[in-house]
């Protein structure tokens, strides 16, 4: 986007990591970019600040029995800001014409809806929710055909990629691509074996080495869940085969991932690991602007290591190629039952390592379908979560 009219932004996740860092961006831009929707989940206070601050058009929190408290103190605040709440308001915000981009970064499943809606209404669509892909890849691409828009990932290894691939086109299925390199830092346990990592606690998981991020997705990039999801996500965004998708663990973060081609060049994209930088590139896509974040000093960088995954220990990457694999509502199970076996080990219900053990038995237990609407979907996830709870509770209660 060249100097004009200034962008419309609405972010879904305000509150969270994505949603700071894109308003961190936003305001060093002021004559580009524009807050004009924000979105939280159930906090009131963080969102009403950010309000006061950005000044949005429209202030929407997820849950329902928070709209009263939000909307009185945005009056207090005496800010022209309108508040509104549920995933109605949020799908009518993403398609809407208070913005024309849309950061979609709400967690799991629950931003799936929003983000087809931006897609079909042809929004510039900035995807942090990965289980929008996973779950939902073919319908997404369907709805961004049909509505015109463009989708920039915002996962620093699959922005990476986009930078990698030619002309903003992603195509690894061309014939130019031998390769998509997506690089994993390995988590907080890397190096450890599975008898290591018996009594590991919720707060030992969220202490990753090299990213901020929020609990739940903490978790996966511990269990290397993470960049299975990863996987499926790279395989719909790029037009890729499986087989043309490896995982390298790099645990210095700053190759974020890597495409080889058939002539033997590899074109990696590095950098500081700070999602400012995946943010300004894909707000300004294809004009490059300053995000704020610290050039990276080459001679600070004693090495560069790559691995190969310890698959036996973090199963959770076998199972997300299996559930690819297998195709239809798979990859929107294997989503689910993570879901819940994550939410199940941070409310300290289960341990680390049956996170695997669950979903493992979930893909068994729940025959996968052809994926065909958005009501097959939403049923298969239920199905998925309902099963996933009495695997859980024969198991472990």
């Amino acid at each position: 986007m060249k100097h004009g009219a200034v962008k419309q932004v609405a972010i879904l996740g305000a509150t969270g990591s994505i949603g700071s860092s894109a308003l961190d961006v936003i305001a060093r831009h002021p004559g580009r970019f524009r807050a004009s929707v924000l979105a939280a989940h159930r906090s009131v206070d963080e969102l009403a600040a950010l309000c006061i601050r950005f000044r949005p058009e429209l202030a929407i929190i997820a849950d329902p029995a928070h709209e009263a408290a939000l909307a009185a103190r945005l009056l207090t605040a005496g800010l022209p800001t309108r508040a509104a709440s549920g995933a109605v308001a949020l799908r009518e915000a993403a398609s809407g014409g208070l913005c024309d981009t849309v950061i979609a970064a709400i967690v799991g499943a629950a931003g799936l809806d929003s983000t087809l809606a931006a897609a079909r209404a042809g929004k510039r669509l900035l995807l942090a929710n990965k289980e929008a892909v996973v779950m939902a890849g073919p319908l997404l691409l369907d709805a961004l055909s049909a509505g015109g828009g463009t989708i920039i990932p915002l996962d620093s290894e699959h922005n990476a990629i986009f930078q990698c691939l030619p002309d903003g086109r992603p195509n690894a299925g061309s014939g130019d691509v031998r390769r998509i390199l997506l690089t994993a830092s390995g988590g907080p346990f890397r190096g450890r074996q599975r008898d290591e990592l018996r009594a590991i606690t919720p707060d030992q998981a969220c202490a990753h080495p090299n990213w901020r991020m929020g609990r739940k997705i903490s978790v996966d990039s511990a269990t290397l869940m993470n960049k299975g999801l990863e996987v499926i996500e790279a395989r719909w965004l790029f037009n890729a085969r499986a087989d043309q998708i490896e995982v390298v663990v790099h645990p210095q973060s700053i190759v974020h991932s890597l495409v080889e081609y058939t002539d033997g060049s590899v074109l990696a994209q590095l950098g500081n690991p700070d999602m400012r930088t995946a943010l300004a590139h894909a707000l300004a896509w294809p004009d490059r602007i300053d995000a704020g974040v610290a050039p990276l000093d080459l001679f600070k960088l004693a090495t560069l290591n790559f691995e190969v995954p310890d698959r036996a220990t973090f199963r959770c990457l076998d199972l997300a190629y299996a559930a690819l694999a297998t195709g239809g509502t798979a990859p929107a199970t294997l989503n689910a039952a993570n879901e819940v076996a994550v939410a199940a080990f941070l409310d300290g219900a289960l341990p680390f390592l049956a996170i695997a053990e669950v979903i493992e038995a979930a893909l068994a237990a729940v025959p996968a379908e052809p994926l065909t609407t958005l009501e097959a979907l939403i049923y298969a996830d239920l199905t998925a979560r309902r099963e996933t709870q009495r695997i859980m509770q024969r198991a472990f209660c």
